[in-house]
């Protein structure tokens, strides 16, 4: 079957075309990029695109879709149908569900539910200890077998460097990075917000950016001394980001990723213990929310990733310094990234690529273009749009945002995955 996206506006940053376009898909893969008005033959379904862009589809390397072990945060059903809503077509889900993805059988769970849900497609990540202890390895030989593309105890941090060391000697093996929540444990001790004026005006503990500081050059160490490849998850400092941009120009293989909620907020936004903000990494200062900014433009950070991380109503109604970390982030991160758009932090072409072909790159995903042949996953979003998120729009199980409320910018309109629409907005 033959469908036509007709009208629309393409920007792929992975061939550099920026133009109007009609895609033409069969069997979903990209057949042609035809230019407006070209007669096309035999098409089935016709889509208007008129006055949107289409884009390949966003791909996000950082999901908690939570099974199994919490289905009451989120089922890996929901958290696909967030995620088509916010325009992602793939995600990577983290392994500390519970039981922990550190078995194939768990991994084979996940992509069995994936399956069923025949949503956004599902890349688990498998832990790189066992019990995210950091103590013993993983069986990550079965693991990669079994399909897990890459290795993390997201949420934890490797601690012990000798382990971290033969996790990415290991991982190497199999061409794939380890992925690394990178906080010193011993410095951030269970401290609830960004250490700084705000957490003294509060009353509260503190996590000292130098606790993300000083593992972000450990693990940069030991990738340069194993060769092997290291991701950086959602990172939040400007001294983190400097040790990052040395060790690129050094050639050490590291890339990173960067979160909407750190190039938007910072620990001010906190207010009066406002627990929709409390995350891990914590909100932090001006300065570190402008460096984020500021690699996001010059290709220090490689990716933009949601750390969709949904939590039940219980566990954030409650004092902050008890309230779990994390916010929902895949219905957002399109409109808040466009944000930098619109104020001309980023390009349009930049902020597509940081969605799409970026982070495939980075952990060798076959997605992220639109050019012939490739797997038709489809982004379809209006840049002039205007609404306000609210609960009504949050296809995921948890509400747990602090952009209830916001007026954004841009909207998207459709996701298909391989040729297939699952979802459209009115």
């Amino acid at each position: 079957m033959r469908t036509l996206i007709a009208k629309s506006r393409v920007i792929d940053p992975a061939s550099g075309l920026d133009e109007p376009r009609d895609i033409l898909i069969e069997d979903g893969r990209i057949l042609d990029l035809v230019r407006p008005g070209e007669k096309v033959a035999d098409v089935a379904e016709r889509i208007d695109a008129k006055g949107c862009i289409a884009t390949p589809g966003f791909v996000d390397l950082h999901v908690h879709l939570r099974e199994p072990g919490y289905e009451q945060k989120e089922t890996i059903a929901t958290g696909c149908m967030a995620a088509v809503s916010g325009g992602f077509t793939s995600v990577c889900s983290m392994a500390n569900t519970n039981p922990v993805n550190d078995h194939s059988s768990v991994t084979a769970l996940i992509l069995a539910k994936a399956k069923e849900a025949d949503l956004a497609r599902v890349y688990p990540m498998a832990a790189v200890t066992k019990g995210l202890a950091g103590e013993s390895l993983t069986e990550m030989g079965e693991l990669y077998e079994h399909g897990v593309i890459g290795f993390t105890d997201d949420g934890r941090c490797v601690m012990n460097a000798a382990v971290m060391r033969n996790a990415l000697v290991y991982a190497n093996s199999f061409g794939v990075p380890v992925s690394v929540h990178a906080i010193d444990e011993h410095l951030a001790g269970d401290a609830p917000m960004n250490s700084g004026f705000h957490s003294m005006r509060l009353g509260l503990r503190g996590v000292p950016a130098a606790a993300e500081d000083t593992m972000v050059a450990r693990d940069v160490v030991l990738s340069a001394l194993t060769g092997a490849r290291l991701h950086i998850q959602h990172i939040s400092t400007k001294g983190a980001i400097e040790i990052v941009r040395m060790a690129k120009a050094r050639g050490v293989p590291v890339t990173c990723e960067a979160a909407p909620h750190h190039f938007m907020l910072i620990d001010e936004d906190v207010g009066e213990y406002d627990t929709n903000f409390k995350m891990a990494p914590p909100l932090r200062g001006v300065d570190d929310r402008e460096a984020v900014r500021e690699a996001l433009a010059d290709g220090t950070i490689d990716a933009i990733a949601t750390d969709h991380a949904p939590h039940e109503k219980l566990v954030k109604d409650c004092e902050f310094e008890k309230a779990a970390n994390g916010i929902i982030g895949l219905e957002t991160a399109f409109s808040l990234t466009w944000e930098l758009v619109e104020a001309g932090v980023i390009s349009e072409m930049r902020a597509i690529e940081l969605l799409t072909v970026a982070p495939c790159k980075a952990f060798n995903l076959p997605h992220g273009t639109l050019t012939k042949g490739a797997l038709a996953d489809i982004t379809i979003f209006d840049p002039k749009a205007t609404y306000t998120f609210t609960t009504d729009r949050i296809y995921s199980l948890s509400k747990n945002s602090p952009f209830i409320g916001r007026a954004m910018k841009a909207d998207v309109k459709r996701t298909l995955v391989g040729g297939r629409t699952v979802f459209a907005r009115d």
